[in-house]
């Protein structure tokens, strides 16, 4: 067979990740502070693109300057009536868009440069703000904080003071860094004593003299000597005080009769002593130092109305307020000569639309996937976790029609605020447990709160063993495996059956 050039035609369809959609995708995984992080970059990077600074009474302007900036209804807030009464939202069109092929590559060049400036910007300004607008001269609160003092730099203060200048300081000043943020001083000191090139004994005396900074029990090399340090500065550390803190496994079991053989103390000794540890400090050095706590910020807003309905509303302080200056494009756009000028402005006009329009979409898909959530899990919302039902991705996805990555993306560094509190919006997913009589199933975390409430209510006398809270939970109608309960009560950090019995006996002793 010869081999010949020849030319064929060929059809096919792939899909094709343009650098657009892939900054969409992008921005629908973001947390409210990242968001800002990434908008903040791309202002200072496109001088197309600028922060929208107007009042909140310019919605009249922005709709005479941007009338093609259709929105296609509210995109700041939905209101969800009861689960059974209301249909599913597959057929609200008004919030139906999807991340696939929604705005078309060229659509920056069809549209006059006029006709760009405020989108985006559309009705976000509605409930006044943003996080990124700056009012005169006023200082944001968070501007103002101050760093509190750090563990570090309180034992450098006092060891100034403490140890002598010369070799002594600097194995201070070396031990201190080997000091954590619990106090705790982490290595081996004869590491210390080789890298330093001092003996071990100058090591143990300059370690000596740092155990007497405040707080007390700082520097220590385990929990038993921090204690230590503690009891004797209250002059309490007598020998069977120093049996008691040799053998802290044995309390951490609750085996009072060993503890009672190898002290020589009665119980009602035994029962002061335990009560003077549980008044220390196992982690001294945790009142000090970190960085401000940063609150979580949630993205939506859910509120009860006066008629039983939910209301669910995007918090706007956490969606950027930006525009495209389509006035400055003209005038840059006229004096441009070179074919690089002109590329490089229709690059930033182009990213800039696209900018907008994406954040734009990310608002609008956040309140639709929030929508749903609210729909599914009224029961929650209504009377407490202990309804809550079964839901995954899929279920949410399809209701709303679309691709459950794109749902994962939005409950991806997302929080609600409810009438029960913040949660994150993953944490309305949960797992399907089957019901012994055939009805619907009860959610995982709804049998974990029951598991928990079983636990708590029970007694010293009458401690529930797994099998004994899987007889109780199938009279509920709960079908679970005993591994199962066994899993949860782990996850939770709640002891055995054996370790409850030894806890609740002992806080009695």
């Amino acid at each position: 067979m010869a081999l010949t050039p020849r030319l064929e035609l060929r059809q096919g369809q792939s899909l094709v990740m343009t650098p657009q959609l892939q900054q969409a995708i992008k921005l629908l995984q973001l947390s409210n502070l990242e968001l800002s992080a990434y908008v903040e970059e791309e202002l200072q990077k496109n001088p197309l693109l600028e922060r929208d600074e107007r009042p909140e009474g310019g919605e009249a302007e922005r709709a005479a300057e941007a009338p093609a900036a259709s929105t296609g209804g509210d995109p700041v807030e939905a209101d969800v009536q009861l689960r059974e009464d209301v249909p599913s939202a597959s057929g609200d069109t008004a919030l139906d868009t999807e991340y696939d092929n929604v705005y078309a590559e060229d659509s920056a060049h069809d549209a006059a440069p006029e006709a760009v400036v405020g989108a985006g910007a559309i009705d976000w300004s509605r409930a006044g703000g943003g996080a990124n607008r700056h009012d005169g001269d006023e200082m944001a609160f968070d501007a103002t904080l101050t760093r509190n003092l750090s563990l570090h730099d309180h034992l450098t203060e006092q060891m100034q003071i403490s140890v002598p200048e010369g070799p002594d300081r600097l194995i201070a000043a070396y031990l201190i860094d080997m000091v954590d943020e619990a106090g705790y001083l982490e290595g081996d000191l004869l590491s210390a004593s080789a890298r330093l090139g001092a003996s071990i004994e100058d090591i143990e005396r300059v370690l000596a003299i740092l155990q007497t900074c405040d707080p007390t029990g700082v520097c220590a090399r385990s929990l038993a000597e921090c204690l230590s340090l503690q009891l004797r500065e209250k002059n309490r550390l007598d020998p069977a005080m120093v049996t008691l803190l040799e053998n802290l496994d044995l309390l951490a079991k609750r085996d009072l009769a060993a503890l009672m053989r190898l002290c020589g103390v009665d119980a009602e000794d035994l029962s002061d002593m335990i009560a003077e540890i549980r008044a220390l400090t196992p982690k001294p050095g945790l009142q000090f130092g970190g960085e401000p706590v940063q609150p979580v910020v949630p993205d939506v807003f859910v509120q009860e109305r006066n008629d039983g309905a939910w209301h669910v509303e995007l918090n706007t302080d956490t969606l950027p307020r930006v525009l495209v200056n389509g006035r400055y494009y003209s005038r840059v756009t006229a004096k441009a000569r070179s074919k690089e000028e002109k590329t490089y402005i229709s690059d930033c006009l182009n990213n800039a639309t696209w900018l907008v329009k994406s954040l734009d979409q990310r608002a609008r898909t956040i309140l639709k996937v929030a929508t749903e959530i609210v729909r599914q899990q009224d029961a929650f919302l209504a009377k407490g976790v202990a309804h809550l039902r079964p839901l995954n991705l899929r279920m949410v996805a399809e209701a709303i029609s679309m691709h459950e990555s794109t749902v994962s993306r939005v409950t991806s560094n997302k929080y609600i605020a409810t009438p029960r509190g913040v949660f994150e919006l993953k944490y309305f997913f949960t797992s399907a447990i089957a019901a012994t009589d055939g009805r619907a199933a009860h959610s995982a975390e709804a049998v974990r709160h029951k598991i928990r409430d079983l636990i708590n209510a029970e007694s010293a006398p009458d401690v529930l063993s797994d099998d004994r809270i899987v007889e109780v939970l199938k009279e509920a109608g709960i079908d679970i495996a005993r591994r199962t309960v066994a899993k949860y009560r782990e996850a939770m950090r709640i002891p055995s059956s054996v370790e409850r019995r030894r806890q609740k006996l002992a806080a009695h002793v």
